[in-house]
């Protein structure tokens, strides 16, 4: 059998399990930004998966203003874990600056993919929640999204009830992202 055979499996399983991680300790970083409340099940939760790592590094980083270091150095250091492993089962080691340039990337494509899935969660949640029920995700969201949709919806004209503003920054994050990414990877 030829070497790349268990090395596509290889790869997909290390960039889903530290993608699922790289998640959840990114949607922490939004957490402080979007100030999401304490108490929701869905902030415990990530706290809760967090904290062991994020609390060791506490004792040696620093906080920057109201923002957890911790949180962030732990953020580029699993990412750079990740794809020393994967450039290690290519078989193909990637330099300092290399390893630093698409750790970058993955990062910043690791935010915007949150932020369009928030929104395409927002939007559908928008349609299919009754009016008088609650939902753990739906506050959250919407503290999470807002900053981004509320300048849009100021600009957009109104369109009789229907809200374009979530279409719109899609369209933007994917711009922004295919304008971005290949400058930190070098693919232009």
């Amino acid at each position: 059998m030829p070497s790349g055979y268990f090395s596509s499996p290889l790869i997909f399983l290390i960039d889903v399990l530290f993608g699922l991680y790289t998640g959840i300790v990114a949607l922490r970083i939004i957490m402080q930004w979007a100030q999401w409340e304490y108490h929701n099940p869905l902030v415990q939760f990530i706290i809760r998966i967090t904290q062991a790592p994020i609390k060791f590094l506490r004792r040696f980083i620093a906080p920057m203003g109201r923002w957890d270091s911790a949180t962030i150095v732990f953020l580029v250091a699993l990412t750079l874990i990740k794809l020393v492993f994967i450039s290690l089962v290519q078989a193909m080691p990637l330099g300092l600056l290399q390893l630093l340039r698409f750790g970058l990337a993955d990062i910043f494509s690791l935010f915007i993919t949150l932020f369009t899935a928030s929104i395409i969660i927002q939007a559908i949640l928008s349609w299919i929640s009754p009016a008088n029920s609650y939902n753990p995700i739906t506050p959250l969201i919407s503290r999470m999204n807002a900053p981004l949709l509320r300048p849009v919806r100021k600009w957009l004209p109104d369109m009789g009830g229907i809200d374009l503003s979530p279409l719109a920054v899609i369209l933007g994050l994917q711009i922004l992202a295919m304008l971005v990414l290949p400058l930190l990877t070098g693919h232009y």
